[in-house]
């Protein structure tokens, strides 16, 4: 009987311990039905099974980069987001779109880890006969509107000296796929991490060409360079060189170093898993680091050190 107490007492007491804390975050990316909402969702999933539950991860609708920036002035530890790495240093140095709009908090920001470029695609339909971008003079281009590749776009056609020499077609990017299959358009540009769905869908239903950049257009440009492995869309052979917009995932000081640690450490050892079921994840790899400018978070710059992964004195 006196056995049969004591075993029932060791049950409650095993009973009454606390269960293991949850680590609750938000994750603010970008619009819903964009690739990088998608993404946030595919990190929140990753985070749960490589954790075991222990890092829940809230998935956040956002207008764009900006605003996920400034929410860094309300935001606690618990705030994760998305955004191009200038932006973020534009926020620190109170430039360009921060001009006047400086804070403190901006100075706390630290990042995690990267995630797939934004990168070009310049779509050029076979029947066009357009290889390269010297050969864009006299043909129709789609470059959207409002868009990071649709003002890309017009930068590269103006340094490269094709300002009004290229037929610009008033057609919304969604409609770029059928307009280039029923020839109302030689190409389109558009910018999303590869394989881009739209570039996909073209490849699959007409011949094109990816526009591949010399190293001399890749100076005018003055974008990070990016390359497209031969075979990542039907029909393309060879490597295509072309430019980027880097995007991390950004913490700050506020979110306590383990955390930020647990958080890096699983993306990493779940970014295989995620690049089985989405392509666009198999672009991701260490190297990507060199585009972080600022501060790494103190947990991440831990898991990068076991890791071996290169990170530079000026990123601690």
């Amino acid at each position: 009987m006196r056995h049969l107490f004591k075993a029932t007492l060791a049950a409650g007491l095993v009973l009454a311990l606390p269960a293991q804390a949850e680590t609750r975050v938000t994750f603010k990316a970008a619009k819903t039905g964009s690739s990088y909402y998608q993404m946030s969702v595919q990190v929140a999933e990753a985070m749960k099974a490589g954790t075991d539950g222990a890092i829940s991860v809230t998935v956040e609708e956002s207008q764009g980069s900006q605003q996920n920036v400034m929410e860094v002035r309300a935001r606690g530890a618990d705030y994760v987001f998305t955004s191009p790495p200038a932006l973020v240093a534009a926020a620190q140095s109170g430039t360009g779109a921060f001009d006047g709009k400086g804070n403190p908090a901006f100075d706390e920001i630290r990042a995690l880890f990267p995630l797939p470029s934004l990168t070009m695609h310049f779509v050029m339909s076979a029947d066009s006969g357009v290889t390269d971008y010297a050969g864009l003079e006299g043909h129709s281009l789609l470059l959207g509107k409002g868009s990071f590749g649709a003002s890309e776009g017009a930068k590269y056609l103006t340094a490269f000296g094709l300002d009004g020499k290229v037929e610009i077609a008033d057609v919304e990017l969604s409609n770029a796929v059928p307009a280039l299959q029923n020839g109302q358009i030689d190409g389109f540009v558009t910018a999303g991490s590869w394989p881009a769905p739209n570039v996909v869908e073209a490849a699959a239903s007409v011949p094109v060409t990816l526009l591949s950049m010399t190293e001399e257009e890749l100076a005018k440009a003055g974008s990070a360079k990016l390359v497209i492995p031969a075979g990542t869309y039907a029909g393309q052979d060879s490597d295509v060189v072309t430019t980027s917009l880097p995007v991390v995932a950004y913490a700050t000081t506020k979110m306590d170093e383990d955390t930020a640690y647990q958080m890096t450490r699983t993306f990493w050892e779940e970014k295989e898993r995620m690049g089985a079921e989405s392509a666009w994840w198999t672009s991701v790899n260490p190297q990507l680091l060199e585009n972080v400018r600022g501060k790494l978070h103190p947990g991440a710059v831990r898991y990068y050190e076991e890791a071996g992964m290169p990170v530079a004195d000026a990123q601690k």
